[in-house]
């Protein structure tokens, strides 16, 4: 059973920079791609950033060249996951969410994991 727990969310201006973290326990992470997932009020859970369990990155257009997933080796069996966020606009605004994949062969080809933390609220100012 993978446990999730997100963190880094907070109120910036537009321009800003966030660096978001997930803190991701089960013997499984290491061999699975992760991401990261965000959702807006109204809107449903779109997967913004993802990374296979060999180090390949994919990017949503509206994200490509401002965000960046990286993560790093486990300590005690929690992976650390990461989200920088660059640039930041007011269409970024959203509560994100980490996930560690059931399946990922990229953004058309994925099966989310079924376990999700309570997310990590990001607001951006205008």
């Amino acid at each position: 059973q993978v446990q999730l727990v997100e963190s880094g969310g907070g109120l910036v201006q537009a321009g800003g920079s966030l660096r978001l973290s997930c803190a991701a326990s089960g013997s499984s992470v290491s061999r699975k791609a992760v991401g990261w997932f965000r959702q807006a009020p109204g809107k449903q859970r779109d997967l913004v950033a993802a990374m296979s369990s060999v180090g390949t990155t994919n990017y949503a257009d509206s994200v490509k060249g401002r965000f960046t997933i990286s993560r790093d080796n486990a300590v005690n069996t929690i992976y650390l996951i990461y989200l920088q966020m660059n640039n930041l606009k007011p269409e970024d605004t959203a509560v994100y969410f980490c996930n560690v994949f059931d399946y990922y062969r990229g953004f058309g080809s994925y099966i989310a994991g079924r376990s999700w933390g309570q997310g990590t609220q990001v607001t951006i100012s205008s």
